[in-house]
């Protein structure tokens, strides 16, 4: 089955490498040093130059390899005849004209006979590629390997080895350093299978994705150190599913081989998250590894939830350990004891809260620390105070809110967590990330601009978008990059807001504002960056850059996915790189010198030339910039002059009248007070104000809900009641004021509806929950049908409809017989509206006139 779907692969690849070219080289063909034939429905190895260097005869169909089928290629380093779609025979000495040949690759072939002298006749191969080629234990125990001293790296990997018993000739491959044997069958190795590579040096030895000691038991007694007087610079056992007791009893089995890293991932180890049925590693699981002097240790992907007390206590010399991808969620105090060489610890990817100040006891040296992808949210002040080494921490996609925690490092990793703000909080670093993070106010740059020695500082995707400065720029001696994309710079600058956020940075050199909503830039706001080389702008919204926007010394300018229309190319002199693909180009006349200077210049430009297309007009929608022609541009120029002369005219004359209008709407609110004092002045100059005398007490009686007395008492007393301002001209009644305490209520209510000249209803949201205010209001309409004059004055205030209006009785008998009035929306209109009001209240009709409602809507809710 593993040979079925070796092969389909196999064919898969064949289809991507058919007709393609590697080198330049066309396929099935070859240039006297290189010989490229893949895919080519080869059956037999093709004649090539004996100046040939690599020759390459993957995916085809050659069945057999002998002694002929090579001419003498002397020169010969590299072969590949792995992933033959059909099986291979490969015979005795059937690369002896290959003498020098280095590297041969038959992997992903399925091998139907391979002769034990087949690699005899290869002195200096050092690497040997025999993957997936359906290989048993054979391979290893016939003696295949003689006479190969060169021999270096060994990949039996993804075949069907079940057992290692070596030949004895492997002992003679004395440049032997690597043997994958990973994905194989091997369930035991004893120290009898691997006592021809005694006293050997290995980088590589791998033995992952085998089961190895998990489906058997192990008498280790009986079997013994299988790494007897080796030493392995890495030991691969990972992905064998091994448990606590089986890494235990190992360690204990190889007694002391020097081992450099050894790779335990993939493991399965520890409870996980809720379960209980398996153990977690303690302090007895590593001890053993102590005396093989273990310097990098790998036991991630695995199931551990707590870190016990001293686990790691005997492993004395550890720099690296990855405890990453586990489901850690507890440390233990003193965890870490004994790791007194500990440079690199990495407990990313697991289900960590909160960190306590002693989890982290005992690792004097750790320079770095990766906590990324975990769930913290919580850090006490001093957790990484006392590691006086540390000099990188990474804290990213977490869910810290402070940063008070923080000690001086070098670099800091904090993007993808909860940061809201940066004030009144004093670090060191020189590399901050805070990506991610849901900084809002500007003014943090201004903070973090302050930082010692900082150099790179990175802000990109977090929400900048108000400033409210507190402090001056300061002189920043160190930032060398600034990274703010994708933030909301736009809504900042646009509120006229920090405009100096880049002053002073004396030594930037790249500035990245890329998707920030910018449609301008605000003048000299790059004034100061004398070091800037490379700036970002792309995916904003410019439409164009002034001259002498752009620092002198910039060399690479970013400006693709912008709303550029017809740029002034003597911006862009003294770049060396430009990227203004993607923008809106207008492909007129106007556009000359630019289009001209495109095709002139030696601005290295970034993208393809086809991405630099015209949008206006539609006849040039989508056709490159480079392949317009500027031919009769100047006949229209004379032209152009004459109709701008006559547009200029025309528009100057067009821009008064609508300035005029514009001023009128915007200001009519002064225009009327102006009006209506000069109107004052002249019809009212022998006059004294106020109204005639008549029989009634008061002018006007307003009738209102309590709850709205403090706005009604802003809005209308202070602007009307004479006795708030002996300026007003009326004397108006109300409730709070004139009527009589102890007084029956309806009683209070007629005596002021009868005893003034009109009745003033201020309708509200409580006005209609209010019953006296009903009443009221039905006592005013029968004095109407009473008198028959027009006593009854309605102002609507509040965002209330005239469905709303409609639902109560009397109100809908009122609205359909004459109009009301609303409180306007607009500041401005309150004194027009005020004076409305007056006339209504000094009005006399003995009639109904129809009249439209007065299209004035609420500038205060009323709640």
């Amino acid at each position: 089955m593993r040979i079925a779907m070796g092969h389909l692969l196999a064919f898969l690849l064949g289809l991507v490498f058919e007709a393609t070219s590697v080198f330049g080289i066309p396929s099935c063909s070859a240039d006297g040093q290189i010989a490229l034939y893949h895919s080519c429905n080869l059956t037999q190895v093709p004649q090539v130059p004996n100046t040939t260097i690599n020759l390459l005869l993957s995916f085809n169909h050659i069945r057999v390899v002998n002694a002929t089928s090579f001419p003498l290629l002397e020169k010969l380093r590299l072969l590949e005849l792995g992933t033959q779609y059909t099986p291979l025979i490969i015979e005795r000495e059937a690369f002896r004209n290959l003498p020098n040949l280095t590297v041969l690759d038959i992997g992903y072939s399925h091998i139907q006979f391979l002769h034990t002298d087949a690699f005899q006749g290869l002195p200096n191969l050092i690497e040997l590629r025999l993957f997936y080629c359906g290989f048993s234990d054979s391979i290893l125990k016939d003696g295949y390997f003689r006479n190969l001293s060169s021999l270096a790296i060994l990949d039996l990997s993804k075949n069907h080895i079940q057992s290692l018993h070596l030949h004895p000739s492997f002992g003679d491959l004395e440049s032997l350093e690597s043997i994958d044997l990973s994905r194989n069958e091997i369930s035991l190795v004893c120290e009898r299978d691997l006592e021809p590579l005694q006293g050997k040096r290995f980088s590589m030895f791998n033995l992952a994705s085998n089961s190895l000691y998990r489906s058997i038991s192990v008498n280790w007694e009986k079997c013994m150190n299988p790494f007897k007087s080796m030493f392995l610079e890495i030991l691969d056992v990972s992905d064998n599913g091994w448990t606590v007791d089986i890494i235990r009893d190992f360690g204990h089995a190889i007694n002391g081989t020097k081992i450099s890293s050894l790779l335990l991932d993939r493991h399965i180890m520890g409870a996980g998250f809720g379960f209980h049925n398996i153990k977690e590693p303690d302090q007895g699981t590593f001890a053993a590894l102590g005396m093989s002097s273990v310097i990098n240790m790998d036991i991630s992907h695995g199931y551990i939830f707590s870190l016990n007390f001293h686990l790691f206590e005997t492993l004395k010399e550890l720099k690296v350990l990855d405890i990453s991808h586990n489901k850690v969620n507890k440390i233990a105090k003193e965890a870490f004891y004994g790791l007194d060489s500990l440079q690199a610890l990495n407990l990313s990817y697991n289900l960590l809260g909160e960190l306590y100040e002693s989890d982290f006891y005992g690792l004097r040296k750790v320079a770095y620390i990766d906590l990324q992808k975990n769930h913290i949210g919580v850090i006490q002040e001093k957790t990484f105070k006392h590691l006086k080494n540390l000099k990188t921490l990474d804290l990213r996609d977490n869910a810290i809110k402070t940063v008070n925690f923080l000690p001086n490092l070098n670099t800091s990793f904090l993007s993808g967590n909860k940061l809201v703000s940066f004030q009144n909080v004093q670090i060191i670093a020189e590399f901050l990330d805070l990506a991610q993070n849901r900084l809002e106010n500007l003014n943090d740059l201004y903070t973090l601009l302050q930082t010692p020695g900082l150099k790179f500082l990175i802000l990109n995707q977090n929400r900048f978008s108000f400033c409210h400065q507190q402090y001056s720029p300061l002189k920043n001696h160190t930032l060398e990059q600034l990274y703010l994309s994708e933030n909301m710079l736009q809504l900042v600058w646009q509120a006229g807001s920090c405009w100096d956020v880049f002053k002073r940075l004396s030594h930037l050199k790249a500035l990245f504002l890329n998707n920030n909503y910018l449609d301008f830039l605000p003048p000299g706001v790059f004034s100061d960056l004398t070091a800037l080389q490379i700036l970002s702008l792309d995916g904003n919204r410019l439409t164009s850059l002034s001259p002498g926007v752009l620092p002198e010394n910039l060399r690479v300018l970013l400006l693709s996915h912008n709303h550029l229309l017809s740029p002034d190319p003597t911006i862009f002199a003294s770049l060396s790189h430009l990227g203004i693909t993607h923008n809106k180009y207008i492909c007129e006349c106007e556009t000359r010198n630019f289009i001209l200077w495109l095709n002139q210049t030696n601005v290295t430009m970034f993208g393809s030339p086809e991405d630099v297309y015209c949008t206006y007009p539609d006849s040039f929608s989508g056709v490159s910039l480079y392949s317009i022609s500027t031919e009769g541009c100047d006949e229209e120029e004379a032209l152009k002059l004459i109709n701008f002369s006559l547009f200029l005219f025309f528009t100057t004359t067009l821009t008064l009248f609508l300035t005029a209008v514009v001023m009128f709407t915007k200001f009519r609110g002064h225009c009327f007070f102006l009006w209506h004092k000069m109107v004052l002045r002249l019809v009212f100059k022998d006059h004294p104000q106020g109204v005639e005398e008549d029989q009634h007490k008061y002018d006007a009686y307003l009738c209102f809900s309590n709850k709205d007395f403090g706005w009604v008492q802003n809005a209308l007393l202070t602007h009307l009641d004479s006795r708030y301002n002996s300026e007003n001209r009326f004397n108006l009644c109300f409730e709070e004021r004139d009527f009589l305490p102890g007084e029956d209520h309806i009683s209070n209510i007629q005596d002021a509806i009868w005893s003034s000249r009109k009745t003033i209803c201020i309708v509200t949201r409580h006005f209609l929950k209010d019953g006296w205010c009903i009443e009221a209001f039905n006592f005013a309409q029968s004095r109407y049908f009473s008198d028959l004059k027009d006593v009854l004055i309605m102002v609507v205030a509040g965002s209330l409809s005239q469905y709303q209006l409609m639902k109560y009785p009397p109100i809908r008998v009122f609205v359909q017989r004459q109009p009301y009035l609303r409180w306007p929306e607009d500041l401005q209109d309150v004194g027009w509206f005020l004076n409305k009001l007056s006339q209504c209240i000094l009005t006399k009709k003995e009639e109904k006139k129809k009249s439209n409602n007065i299209p004035l809507q609420t500038v205060a809710t009323i709640s």
